[in-house]
Order: C-alpha cells, then structure tokens, then sequence
C-alpha cells in the first residue's frame, strides 16, 4: 500500500465562508457525525463534513448520508472507534456504525505521484481508462481529487468555517454540475463519473457543464472496464434516488444506459404496433413516486422491470419454438439473467426474486383457482402483482384480470371462495365446449 503524501502541484487556495453567513444550519447535522468530528478533534486530527451532505445543507435540503475528510490514517481511524469498520481495497476507508446509521471517514487523498520528469505515474488499462493508484495526501490535495465543485465544499461545525476551492458555491448557486479537472482525464481514471454526473444532475435539477457532457458522449465506452459487481450498486443509486426517470432519459441521452443494459436497449430503439415501449418509463415514473410517498423499493423489483422488454422478446421466440408459455418463461428468465449479470453482476438473491416476479406474471394471467391461493401467500405477492398493474396500464395485461386480483385481496373469505368458484365453473365450461367441439 502506497501511503507517502504527493508534493502539491497546482493547488487552488480556499476561500473561506462563515456557516453563519450562508444560511447554513447545524441542526440538520446528524449527533452521530458531531461525535465523529468531536472524537477525531479531541485526539488531534483533523474533520470536517464533505461532499453531498454540505451541498445539501447550503440548498436547504435535508441531508441522508454524513461523510468525513481527516488527515488521520484508517488505522488511526479504526482505533478511535471502537464501532469503525475499515473497507475498500485500493483506498481503505472506515465505516463508523451507529445502529443503522453509518458515517464514513475518509483519510485525505493525494494526486497522483510524479516522476522526475513531472508526469503521472499511471497505468493506461485497455480502451484508455487511467489506472491511477490512490495515496494519502493533505487536504488541499483532497480537494483537487474530488469530482464535482460542488461536492468538494468542506464544512467544520466547530468553528462555523466552510471552506470552497472551486467555486462550487458558485456552481451551487447557478444550478451547475462541473468536473475538477478535465473531464476526460476524470472520466478515465474513473469512468464512474459520468454515472455520478448523471445521478447528481438528475436528483438535483442541474445542468451539466458543456466539457464535461461533451467528454462523456465520448467516452461512454469507458464503462465497459468498469468491474460487474461495481455497476450493481452504481444503478441502484441511479435510480433509487428518487429521479429515476430524468436519470433514464439522460443515460439514454449520452449513450451510456446501452453500457449498463444492452439488451433492453436494443429493444427501446424498436416500437411495437407502431408506438414506442412504454412499460419501462412509466414504472420509472412509479418508483420515483414510491419514493416520494416513503414506500419501500426493493433490488429485485428494479431489475425485473430493467429487463423485462427482453425477457419477453426472449419468451415470444422460445414459444414460436414449440415451448409452453410457462417454459419459455423460465427459459427467457435464464438466458435474461445470464446475459445481463456479464454487465451488472446481479447478486443471486434478487435474480431469484426476479424469477418469481417475472413468472408470477404467467399465473396471474391464467387465473386458475387452484394458484390463487398460493400465489396470496408468496412472500413477494406484492412486488408481483404491482408489477402486473403495470403491465395492464400499458396494454400488456387486461384491466378485467388486474381487477380481479384486486378485488380479490379485498373481499372477505366467503366472497373469495365465490370468486373462485366462479372461476373454477367459467374454466369447466371452457374445457366442456373444447370437448364438444374435438368430438364433432
């Protein structure tokens, strides 16, 4: 692990800002990140508030995630709390648990080292993506290493001191997003960034700075290289954030949702009966709305509607094979997923929620009796039928099948047996005509 500080090259000086002076208020501070900052002043570090939570405190919005920026290494980080938990591989940071809060505390980062000819010591990985190695440096360093100006706004609520390097209060102010740095050089040590560019934008209305859109039209590609099992968390913070749907149609708009999910985006380039595929954004539109309202959103339920437009092109070509619609359901449910996970490494517990989502749809559109029940009871009945409503608001299921389930959840036992045996009575009538028909 490389830990000597780089020599600084090129640092900005802060201007200093008074929390007082811009409205800032310190109740919206979590106790359990002014005990961080308190231990870590009490035994000589330094700490101080970054990132989203002091941008989000300046736009008068209630902060959810508390990070902290010290000059203390993680060692001596982990020693101070006896709750602190160090993570990461090629940049170790702390985790300090608080029940379910966690604050994390991240020692400061340094630039890349120099040679003696005053160039980077990077590696260039295949398609041009930078692989820098990270090392500790001072804070003035740190904040060259932050991505976005208004992210790297450093805030100490023991002094009342915010301290601002690049104008992001500037940015804050002007509702603009805009790299440190040259985007294409940020973009390919970490192409992560123009994932974090568009969720950011989206979440918080802003318009993104000319050269930093323009380099990621550009380098889209870049996400290839990213690691599978990183892109799972990366999209659900995309679209659990609450913007899911400006956060699809700019993916879209800078081509890098075809980098996250190929197949789905094969698809929407293609209408069907002559009108564009809308079942993806309206349930976008309707996650957003769940969040909005505090309603849980689970994993599983995302990336079953993510890959649903090709499940079903997989389903109808196993079926004009000869398969039962059942069975080409669990065939376009295996292919699905193996094809996808090669992108977003999707943990096998939610692809086996997934599954049942997607082959719960099956049952609800046949409605045999003998199924009700069970499917009632399934643990993820829920997240199956919303998702069977969604299809039925955009033609892909009946609205008289997604009434019955929903009146069915409603009535009492004695109606519900009516229902089913009206159900039972309407299928022997169907199979006694069937018979009468085969014997003519």
């Amino acid at each position: 692990m490389i830990t000597q500080i780089a020599e600084s090259q090129n640092l900005m000086e802060p201007v200093y800002y008074s929390g007082k002076s811009l409205g800032l208020n310190k109740s919206l501070i979590s106790r359990h990140a002014m005990t961080v900052l308190k231990v870590l002043r009490q035994k000589g570090y330094d700490s101080y508030l970054v990132g989203g939570c002091v941008r989000d405190m300046l736009l008068g919005l209630e902060p959810k995630d508390f990070d902290v920026a010290t000059n203390a290494r993680p060692e001596q980080v982990r020693h101070a709390f006896r709750n602190g938990r160090i993570i990461g591989r090629r940049f170790k940071i702390v985790h300090v648990r608080f029940g379910r809060e966690v604050i994390e505390v991240t020692t400061y980062r340094g630039a890349p080292a120099k040679t003696h000819q005053d160039e980077r010591t990077h590696r260039v990985g295949e398609e041009g993506r930078l692989l820098a190695d990270n090392i500790y440096g001072n804070l003035d360093e740190d904040a060259m290493r932050r991505d976005l100006t208004v992210n790297a706004l450093y805030y100490d609520p023991a002094t009342d001191e915010l301290l601002d390097y690049h104008d992001g209060l500037a940015d804050i102010k002007q509702g603009l997003l805009r790299v440190i740095g040259d985007p294409v050089e940020r973009y390919r040590e970490d192409p992560v960034r123009m994932l974090r560019v568009v969720r950011f934008a989206s979440k918080l209305g802003f318009e993104i700075e000319s050269s930093a859109s323009e380099a990621m039209d550009q380098h889209a590609s870049l996400l290839t290289n990213v690691p599978a099992a990183r892109l799972f968390d990366e999209v659900l913070k995309l679209f659990h954030s609450g913007s899911a749907i400006t956060t699809f149609e700019k993916l879209r708009r800078y081509g890098l949702f075809e980098y996250l999910f190929p197949a789905t985006d094969h698809i929407l380039d293609k209408e069907e009966a002559g009108y564009p595929r809308t079942f993806l954004p309206l349930a976008l539109m309707n996650t957003d709305k769940r969040i909005r309202q505090g309603k849980p959103v689970i994993p599983s339920f995302l990336y079953a509607v993510l890959l649903w437009e090709p499940l079903r092109q997989f389903k109808e070509a196993a079926m004009r094979q000869g398969l039962s619609e059942y069975d080409s359901i669990q065939q376009a449910a295996d292919q699905t997923i193996v094809e996808e996970i090669s992108t977003v490494a999707i943990p096998r517990r939610f692809t086996a929620q997934m599954r049942e989502i997607w082959v719960m749809q099956y049952f609800f559109d046949q409605r045999r009796s003998r199924q009700v029940y069970r499917l009632l009871e399934n643990r993820k009945f829920r997240a199956g039928y919303d998702f069977m409503l969604l299809r039925a608001s955009v033609g892909q299921a009946g609205q008289d099948e997604a009434e019955w389930w929903t009146q069915i959840q409603e009535v009492d036992e004695d109606e519900r047996r009516k229902m089913l045996m009206s159900l039972s009575g309407s299928s022997k009538k169907r199979r006694r005509r069937k018979k009468k028909k085969s014997s003519s």
